[in-house]
């Protein structure tokens, strides 16, 4: 099996990923997945819409499975097979808010219950906290949580990064801006 990270967005697929979904006889991805690589599959290719992520360790050897972003950012690099990178929302948004990577602690709350101690704990460590966020994210509660530890940090909400309607919004954790789908947050020293 190949997992191939898609990119954040639009024109985000590697060389390296395009060659090996174009290679591909049958890939499986999230429709937002195949849509982002979708000119460079093959007519002879197989396209599966992935409806069961538990069902994917079971799949031929030979099969694609498309990544957004990039599959080791809380992507399916877990997965038995060989990984090919791809351009992250982590990468992204540090390059359009000129943040060094070295300086951000990668933290996801996608599918996954959050875990404001540890946020406040990389925060209190001077690191800048890369929050994936999802539609169940609260972050009013986070920030909540943040001020009443003495933590006031900037934040930067990043939308549809890589899409035309992108949207960068610049708030702090005393009034946190709102969430939108596909979105992700820097919070810290911007």
């Amino acid at each position: 099996m190949i997992i191939v990270g898609v990119g954040a967005g639009p024109h985000m697929l590697t060389e390296q990923a395009a060659e090996a979904v174009a290679r591909a006889k049958l890939i499986y991805g999230s429709e937002r997945a195949i849509d982002l690589v979708r000119k460079h599959i093959s007519s002879t290719c197989t396209i599966k819409v992935i409806d069961d992520y538990k069902k994917l360790h079971h799949l031929p050897d030979d099969t694609v499975v498309l990544s957004t972003g990039d599959p080791m950012l809380s992507g399916l690099g877990y997965l038995k097979g060989e990984v090919i990178p791809g351009i992250s929302s982590l990468q992204v948004a540090c390059a359009r808010l000129k943040i060094s990577q070295i300086l951000v602690v990668p933290i996801t709350v996608h599918g996954r219950r959050l875990d404001s101690s540890a946020i406040a704990f990389e925060l209190q460590r001077g690191k800048t906290v890369f929050l994936l966020t999802d539609k169940e994210t609260d972050l009013k509660s986070l920030c909540s949580y943040l001020e009443s530890h003495g933590l006031h940090r900037k934040i930067a909400a990043l939308s549809h990064l890589g899409y035309e309607q992108e949207k960068i919004e610049l708030s702090d954790t005393v009034s946190p801006p709102n969430l939108s789908e596909l979105s992700c947050l820097l919070i810290g020293d911007l």
